[in-house]
């Protein structure tokens, strides 16, 4: 019987050698006590790891500043990529390959993840409306400082200096986090980017940080081993465009000439149809227009996952929240076995296993 299309092999750049297309998405875990990895890290992301399969790790913060959530890992400090070594280490000796996702809040923070309980910054003064948690309560934010444009090399280079610590702690590449209302697409998206100097205003002008974080990330590391996850169509934390499509087949068009290695896109939220949830399949203009490896995302299972690769929408599918419970998921999609059904409430407890690597495995 032939193997169902996210089982085949596929060859990401000129070596990455990938068994399956299952690519396990970043999830925040909230788990690395005082923002350092902790030894259950390891077990975690070795859970979920299968020879030939790609890993992506939670967001990983890339300064002190950086910082918006309790426990969350960096990788600025000597400790934090010792920290990270037995992790790498672990999924490696499954055969897979783990990629480290770096990661400033920008705005989505408040004075007390600060240092100096000093203001976030952003590309904006807008403040972040609250929002409300996985458990019903509500989470405020503080008000954020603008970045002065000539501060902004300066986080540029936060971003070079983590992607060095990550490869130096044995990661295999890294991607870059420019989604989900974080601090590169407050810059990417007119909601909240209202600069009137090169960084704002007009779509190149807003797209300007991006780029020169992916320049400069790529010279550090080689843009074979760099990739950037971008959520054009999503209004995660206050941030929204008035032209989703035209930011985001900008940037799909202007990272080939940036030499890296893929992008990772998330699809608009889920539309209901006829009772079920439907991935809208709205990225195939930006998959087009990239000649790098395209990535999916955004609520597939295993029926829209096989439609994607089979009809060359994407090469790969990312799978969070069922990956999250299903820590041998390649395995279940692949004898389409039923999937454990994943509980919401322990997505960010801070215990080093309920939630977190007590998902249960196949016989």
């Amino acid at each position: 019987m032939a193997p169902i299309p996210l089982m085949t092999p596929y060859k990401m750049g000129e070596s990455l050698e990938l068994a399956h297309r299952v690519v396990l998405a970043p999830l925040t875990r909230q788990r690395s006590y005082g923002n350092v990895p902790q030894p259950h890290a390891a077990v975690y992301y070795s859970q979920r790891a299968t020879a030939g399969g790609l890993l992506l790790t939670e967001a990983t913060g890339v300064s002190a500043t950086a910082q918006g959530y309790r426990d969350t890992p960096g990788v600025w400090t000597p400790e934090q990529v010792e920290a990270w070594k037995p992790v790498v280490d672990a999924v490696h000796a499954k055969g897979a390959r783990i990629f480290c996702q770096l990661w400033h809040v920008g705005r989505v923070s408040s004075f007390e993840f600060q240092p100096g309980g000093a203001a976030p910054v952003s590309s904006t003064e807008r403040q972040v409306g609250p929002q409300v948690r996985h458990d019903g309560s509500l989470e405020e934010f503080s008000p954020p400082r603008r970045l002065a444009a000539e501060e902004i090399p300066g986080v540029v280079d936060d971003f070079r200096n983590a992607a060095r610590n990550a490869i130096q702690a044995g990661f295999d590449g890294v991607e870059i986090h420019g989604g989900n209302g974080y601090l590169i697409e407050q810059f990417l998206k007119d909601s909240a980017n209202d600069r009137t100097d090169e960084y704002g205003g007009i779509l190149q002008n807003r797209c300007r940080f991006a780029l020169e974080v992916v320049d400069a990330v790529a010279k550090e590391v080689g843009g074979h081993r760099v990739g950037i996850r971008l959520s054009p169509f999503m209004d995660y934390m206050d941030c929204h465009d008035s032209d989703p499509h035209a930011l985001a087949l900008h940037l799909a068009t202007e990272l080939n000439g940036h030499g890296i290695l893929y992008v990772h896109m998330i699809e608009p939220r889920m539309a209901l149809v006829g009772g079920r949830r439907v991935v809208p399949h709205r990225l195939r203009p930006y998959r087009d227009a990239f000649k790098g490896t395209f990535i999916a995302n955004g609520g597939y299972d295993r029926e829209e996952g096989d439609k994607a690769i089979a009809e060359g929408y994407a090469d790969l599918v990312s799978f969070g929240r069922l990956f999250l419970a299903n820590p041998d998921l390649p395995r279940r999609l692949e004898l389409n076995a039923p999937l454990n059904k994943y509980n919401r409430m322990t997505f960010y407890v801070s215990d080093p296993v309920i939630g977190y690597t007590d998902y249960p495995f196949l016989p």
